[in-house]
């Protein structure tokens, strides 16, 4: 770390960064984002779970150097609040429970060894790897969890439309790889092209959990679905409101008709023409005339 371990006072320094520059690739940078993002969205209403990404993470009081910094992971028991670095001593020796690394050309070797034989000694329940590139490993999406100590493959599962599920036992979700759809605003438009890409569902329900953006869609969705229903409510009643007063200017019109035949064929029967032939002439029903007559 660049900066200075010890501060002039003699107290010990736990810097908030390593002082060099963020070199992180596009396809490495947007999971990271949307795996924080989908996650922080899934757990917003319990205020003891933590969601963070790219942040320090202090396991030993005293030693600056006992640090990690996993691309996402997710801390149970600890408060909701924005953090510069994460010190356990501080947080009741909470540790996270799952962590996500999302695997590249620089991070290869670290993730597949030094990291999890790290994590495991830690207590970190579970340990996943993505690679969205799927230049890196095979396959493309790796998970363990911690068992005796050290950690055991997560056996994946068939799910209809994914070409390989994991649980995370920790999170009570399903991590996926599914063909990125080309259409979705809501995946990094970068990985369009990656063969699969990584999504979180809820195995209870079978649907696929929102980011901020793709919640964000999803409401303007709806919205604008229960707009177009109340306007096609509105076209309909108003076609119903047309249909009615069509039917009854139309039932007026045929009154009026027939009123008008009913006065001629009194003027007809008045000039001494028998029923019969007003009832021919006119062609109405000869009811209709003698009951006239009998009027």
């Amino acid at each position: 770390m660049t900066a200075d371990t010890y501060l002039a006072s003699g107290a010990i320094a736990y810097p908030d960064t390593d002082g060099q520059p963020m070199t992180e690739s596009d396809p490495t940078r947007d999971y990271l984002i949307y795996a924080v993002d989908v996650l922080r969205q899934y757990f917003q209403s319990r205020d003891q779970v933590y969601v963070s990404g790219n942040l320090f993470i202090y396991y030993r009081e005293g030693e600056p150097g006992a640090v990690v910094s996993p691309d996402v992971f997710v801390i149970f028991g600890v408060s909701k609040r924005q953090r510069r670095s994460y010190k356990t001593w501080q947080e009741g020796n909470k540790l996270p429970a799952f962590i996500l690394e999302i695997t590249s050309r620089s991070t290869r070797r670290q993730d597949e060894t030094d990291k999890p034989a790290l994590y495991a000694q830690l207590g970190v329940q579970e340990y996943f790897q993505y690679d969205p590139t799927a230049d890196y490993l095979s396959p493309q999406l790796k998970g363990r969890r911690r068992r005796d100590g050290e950690y055991r493959p997560i056996e994946p599962h068939s799910v209809a439309e994914s070409s390989l599920a994991l649980r995370s036992e920790v999170l009570g979700l399903d991590l996926r790889l599914v063909a990125p759809s080309p259409e979705a605003t809501t995946t990094p438009p970068r990985l369009a092209a990656v063969a699969q890409a990584l999504r979180f569902f809820d195995p209870q329900t079978g649907e696929k959990l929102l980011n901020y953006a793709e919640a964000q869609q999803a409401r303007r969705q709806v919205e604008q679905a229960l707009g177009d229903a109340e306007q096609a409510r509105q076209q309909a009643e108003f076609a119903l409101g047309a249909a009615e007063q069509a039917r009854q200017q139309a039932e007026q019109a045929l009154g009026e008709v027939e009123q008008a035949q009913l006065n001629a064929a009194a003027r007809l029967l008045q000039r001494g023409l028998l029923p019969e032939e007003v009832a021919d002439i006119l062609d109405i029903p000869l009811d209709a005339l003698l009951s006239l007559g009998q009027g």
